[in-house]
């Protein structure tokens, strides 16, 4: 039989208050019906099961770095020692539909001062393509290129759910299909204050937060995306971040060494740009892979050298990872029961004051949001497999509007890289005084994916003008 509505609300009611929260219903009977309807679905989107844990990690100020004393450098196994075979292997899984792309793309382009998802920023140098024209480019050429059907799997926030799929449908889903794309929303935490209280974003909302690219995992299972993959014959998830437009989104190497490997979760890696750079730091924690995150890592061990001078821990998480179907169904089995480790993060969040029920627009950091990583089912794997790749090939994340990994960085390692393939394919690239490539330049991954896809190709030029900006695509090439 069914509980009439009221009664529920008010079990909820009394649950919040059993665990310390009743104050979330603070201004309740001052609210409209309509307003009571949008707190009570921000309190339905809450584990209260789990909230007097979750309370005290937030109350907590310890830090994540684990305690085990035996903490060794990450094994590599390196691109080039990858044997031919491996990689036929994961082009046969290509070929075979086995593989799909998985991005997560929740983020909003608010860092880089635009309105809207990030992955719907224009990043390319010359053409200026957005970031899902890239990767959607990326995997209909490998579909063009290994046959078989690739399916690509896009996690959006609450935020951004509904521009991200206007996006899609406006692009007419950039080629792949309305059928070669699914789209599905990663859940949400409440911001807690330093008490372990939950924090109001208005008398009537939750002040919610996306729960982190580890609730990705969490979000397959209970969105369905996995009985999807398994009816579509998918075994294996190739796993990208949006904000990476450098990423080989479809690698048969990376797959292939992930398979052969009989892994469950595979990850790439490269070396770190310097000790302190800011990116996850792969170790072996009694034997198990791990990443340990650069505000957990002591800097000693950041700054610790190996007999020869290299950097001891020098294995950067570049957020490129393989994960099996299998192994992610064993991790979400029990929703319930699902428990990657939450990482603290102290953050602005504005908020309602109990008392006057003013909004406080907080000038510094004053609440703990809550967050679990991708990375942390490595330890959960069976034989995971660390790849290493290029920062030059493959890293260029866009997180700011300007200086370090921001926009013009990016466009100018995307410009950089495709000088490069040009140059291995017999191109004369024109040269500036100081040695850099002399032009902006662009190659669609229509036309290639690799260097050696566009040194297959035969209708390249032999020479570029300098201060050429030019793009290449299977089309007649255009200079601009």
């Amino acid at each position: 039989m069914t509980q009439p509505v009221s009664a529920s609300i008010s079990q909820l009611r009394k649950d919040l208050e059993a665990v310390g929260q009743g104050h979330v219903f603070r201004f309740w009977g001052q609210l409209a019906p309509a307003a009571c309807e949008e707190l009570i679905a921000d309190l339905r989107l809450i584990n209260v099961a789990q909230l007097p844990k979750l309370a005290r990690l937030a109350a907590s100020e310890s830090k994540s770095m684990p305690a085990q004393a035996d903490l060794q450098p990450a094994s590599v196994i390196r691109r080039e020692s990858i044997s031919a075979d491996i990689v036929k292997g994961g082009e046969a899984l290509l070929a075979a539909g086995k593989i799909a792309a998985f991005i997560v793309a929740g983020g909003q382009g608010t860092r880089l001062g635009f309105d809207g998802p990030k992955g719907a920023f224009p990043i390319s140098p010359v053409q200026g393509k957005t970031l899902f024209q890239l990767f959607a480019e990326t995997i209909l050429a490998t579909i063009r290129t290994y046959g078989g059907k690739i399916h690509w799997y896009v996690m959006t926030s609450p935020a951004n759910h509904v521009a991200t799929c206007s996006c899609f449908e406006s692009n007419d889903f950039y080629g792949l299909g309305r059928e070669g794309v699914s789209f599905f929303q990663q859940g949400v935490m409440p911001a807690f204050d330093r008490s372990g209280k939950i924090l109001l974003d208005q008398p009537h909302r939750i002040a919610l937060s996306p729960d982190g690219h580890g609730g990705s995992l969490l979000a397959l299972a209970t969105s369905r995306m996995l009985a999807d993959m398994a009816a579509r014959g998918v075994e294996h998830l190739s796993y990208f971040q949006v904000d990476n437009p450098l990423v080989h989104c479809l690698d048969p190497a990376f797959l292939g060494l992930h398979d052969a490997s009989g892994s469950e979760m595979s990850s790439k890696t490269l070396p770190k740009a310097d000790d302190l750079e800011k990116v996850g730091n792969f170790a072996a924690i009694d034997g198990a892979l791990t990443v340990i995150e650069y505000s957990d890592f002591p800097d000693a061990l950041a700054h610790m050298k190996n007999p020869d001078g290299s950097r001891r821990f020098d294995a950067a998480n570049i957020a490129i990872h393989a994960l099996s179907r299998s192994f992610i169904e064993r991790l979400t089995a029990d929703p319930a029961a699902f428990a990657l480790p939450w990482h603290r993060a102290v953050k602005k969040v504005p908020h309602v004051d109990l008392e006057s029920g003013e909004r406080v627009e907080p000038t510094e950091p004053n609440a703990i949001k809550l967050e679990s990583f991708v990375f942390d089912a490595l330890p959960l794997a069976r034989n995971p497999v660390l790849m290493e790749t290029s920062r030059e090939e493959e890293f260029s994340p866009v997180k700011n509007a300007t200086g370090v990994d921001s926009v013009d960085t990016a466009k100018r390692d995307i410009s950089l890289r495709a000088a490069r393939w040009l140059k291995s394919a017999g191109v004369q690239v024109p040269l500036s005084s100081d040695g850099n490539p002399d032009g902006v330049f662009e190659i669609s991954p229509l036309l290639a994916l690799n260097a050696q896809q566009l040194a297959e190709r035969r209708q390249l030029p032999g020479t570029i003008k300098p201060g050429s900006r030019v793009y290449f695509s299977p089309d007649p090439l255009s200079a601009q």
